[in-house]
């Protein structure tokens, strides 16, 4: 019987869409950039939408934001989704919009060429999955970077030239003002907190207590955030409050991280006298500069080391901040050792209403789950990884091996606590206060 041999045709697979994603940026938030990322972000979509053989794959765009930095949210958005498998091909005007930075622009389109992922640069014509794409890139990208550089020295030119002739720079922000058209106009509710922090700062208030006023009486900050101490003392200490202005107390360290530092006798600065209007009068900023000295004065005592095996070890599980090392009556035989959640330290109990913890209790519970007679330093070191605070009374440990032990813990009553000594100085400061009585 003869062999039946049967053909089955071959199936041609239909094409696979190629995913297609556009990115585009503009570093400047004016109206006429903001108006052309628009038109960018519709022509992409368009142009990606109208192909049959691409599937659209999104258009990101990022505003304000320069091409130098890495920190671009709709970037960084885009190549995530090119790292999960999400992308085939990204479409961008020119390699200036992609990064300015040569080192960036490479490791980011190696990378996405490993994937598979081809980046097409319209301006320069160039497909990185082509052979000699990345030689054209590797040129064109320093052009693009020494191009960054050149438009920064150009902006610190302009800006340093109007410093000289009293001009301040594009962009001020200071909490009591606003900043419209190069001039500086008091914002009278914000006007008043500032009166109020001067005002509480010489009547004997520190820039802790201050903060946790603002805090309690819900002041909104400039931004949004919180009050720190940091912004009350730069507050305290701005010449801006009594109409003056200081012109370049920062500059831009280099082109490529933008990043601004305080500037420390590196370039001049111009003090500008009678620039705006002035919230706080010269006699109370002179008052309050004299009393900043003063108390700093006070404070320049030798500083004790605070750090211990239990810093940044110790977590607070009602607000996430570490616990900090504090010491009550310290130089006294009496000093006592505690540690205390940040936030209940610098913003007050409203924060956070953790519970301070002895260091002698710490201890004991450190060799009490360890099995140990007495506390020993090397046994934490070596097996206790973090300890968590999730309520007053209660510590969990964490092993090095990841496995947990939770323990309880009470302060002794105050009576127990006292020693024989202490005691005996209480009766001494009660007979003092009778004879003088």
């Amino acid at each position: 019987m003869g062999r039946k041999i049967t053909k089955i045709e071959a199936v041609t697979p239909m094409p696979k869409r190629k995913r297609v994603a556009a990115y585009a940026r503009v570093s400047c938030g004016k109206d006429e950039m903001l108006h052309s990322l628009a038109a960018q972000v519709s022509f992409y979509s368009d142009l990606i939408q109208s192909r049959s053989d691409w599937e659209f794959a999104g258009v990101f765009a990022d505003e304000a934001e320069t091409g130098t930095k890495d920190s671009r949210p709709e970037f960084q958005r885009l190549i995530a989704k090119c790292q999960s498998g999400q992308v085939d091909m990204v479409i961008t005007k020119s390699i200036s919009r992609f990064a300015r930075n040569t080192v960036t622009l490479l490791e980011t389109v190696r990378d996405l060429k490993e994937r598979g992922i081809d980046v097409y640069f319209e301006e320069q014509n160039i497909h990185t999955e082509s052979a000699d794409g990345e030689l054209m890139l590797t040129i064109l990208a320093s052009y693009a970077q020494e191009e960054s550089r050149s438009v920064s020295e150009n902006c610190k030119w302009r800006y340093r030239n109007g410093f000289k002739e009293g001009k301040p720079s594009n962009y001020i922000r200071v909490y009591g003002y606003d900043y419209k058209n190069g001039r500086l106009t008091v914002i009278p509710e914000e006007a008043e907190v500032v009166r109020m922090i001067f005002t509480d700062y010489l009547g004997g208030m520190g820039r802790n207590a201050i903060m946790k006023k603002l805090t309690r009486l819900a002041v909104p900050t400039k931004t949004g955030g919180h009050w720190s101490e940091s912004t009350v003392m730069s507050m305290l200490s701005n010449e801006k409050y009594i109409g003056d202005m200081m012109l370049q107390k920062g500059y831009v360290a280099d082109h490529i991280t933008k990043r601004i530092k305080p500037n420390r006798g590196e370039l001049p600065m111009y003090y500008v006298e009678g620039t705006h209007e002035a919230i706080i009068d010269k006699e109370t900023f002179e008052a309050v500069q004299a009393e900043i000295a003063r108390r700093s004065a006070l404070s320049h005592h030798p500083r004790t080391k605070t750090f211990s095996e239990f810093s940044g070890m110790i977590h607070c599980a009602r607000c996430g901040a570490n616990f900090c090392k504090k010491v009550n009556c310290s130089g006294t035989k009496y000093a006592k050792v505690t540690w205390a959640c940040r936030t209940f330290t610098y913003r007050g109990k409203r924060e956070c209403p953790a519970k301070r913890i002895p260091e002698d209790i710490l201890k004991a519970k450190c060799a009490e789950v360890l099995g140990l007679a007495e506390y020993d330093l090397e046994a934490f070191k070596s097996q206790i990884a973090a300890i968590t605070v999730p309520d007053d009374g209660v510590l969990i440990f964490e092993f090095q091996d990841h496995t947990h032990t939770t323990v309880m813990w009470e302060n002794p009553s105050r009576r127990e606590s006292w020693t024989d000594d202490m005691k005996a100085v209480a009766r001494e400061r009660a007979k003092e206060g009778h004879a003088n009585g």
